[in-house]
């Protein structure tokens, strides 16, 4: 390599979420190898706004329901950047298919455990060896306070951020003794694309935050960034939620 920047793998990581914490970890001197699937123009921005601070960024079109396209990325991460950098592991990518449980689809249901839940599951394992070689790693998963309190009408989304705690739990265990932590972000109420129905004007949702708004994107990422930067902590689920799960 070039220099001896570190490399951070976020995926989802063209916009919202995704896109705040890559830009708040360039700010931090990381090369940041962003995972996408949808408009690579979002991607290429983010990309772009990534450069700007100095650092290398690359976007990979990958699904990471997929374990062989999962595998494939982070080979051509490993490729790209050099095995000896890949640090830090941000999985964030979701998605959402709402409906109540008596009418909900097979497939709605499937999408959303695999993106989300074994999404997570495939990114882990394929930079586990990485990690584990490097005797270095810090994984942040995006949970939610739906996979820590529930949400009628998010019965595939509650089981698979709930899941994502249970995952991150054990995989702190498991590569504790490794110099690898892994630590999860459960959000509440963010503004995003995801929740751009929801307005502070006319939800009901709202009057259940103590805080009284949404949060923003920023707010998560802030948390994702305390996580990346404490070695001493680990398999900790920390709510970004305006207090609607204390």
């Amino acid at each position: 390599m070039a220099d001896s920047r570190k490399t951070a793998i976020v995926t989802g990581g063209s916009r919202g979420i995704g896109r705040e914490v890559a830009l708040r970890l360039a700010s931090l001197d990381y090369d940041i190898a962003i995972v996408y699937v949808g408009d690579p123009n979002e991607a290429a921005e983010t990309v772009s706004e990534c450069t700007k601070k100095g650092v290398r960024a690359i976007a990979y079109v990958c699904n990471v329901a997929s374990f062989e396209e999962t595998k494939e990325t982070v080979n051509a991460i490993t490729k790209d950047f050099g095995g000896d950098s890949i640090e830090v592991l941000v999985n964030n990518a979701g998605i959402t298919r709402d409906g109540l449980i008596a009418m909900m689809s097979e497939e709605n249901w499937d999408s959303v455990i695999s993106v989300n839940l074994k999404g997570a599951f495939n990114m882990i394992r394929h930079t586990s060896r990485l990690f584990i070689r490097n005797k270095c790693g810090r994984i942040v998963n995006i949970s939610s306070v739906s996979g820590l309190m529930g949400n009628a009408g998010q019965i595939n989304y509650s089981a698979s951020k709930a899941g994502i705690v249970g995952l991150t739990k054990s995989t702190a265990r498991e590569l504790a003794s490794k110099g690898v932590t892994c630590n999860a972000v459960a959000p509440g109420f963010i503004r995003t694309d995801m929740t751009k129905n929801i307005t502070e004007e006319n939800s009901e949702l709202l009057k259940t935050i103590p805080l009284g708004r949404m949060g923003e994107v920023s707010d998560v990422a802030a948390a994702v960034v305390f996580l990346l930067t404490s070695p001493y902590i680990t398999g900790e689920v920390l709510r970004v939620d305006g207090g609607i799960a204390m």
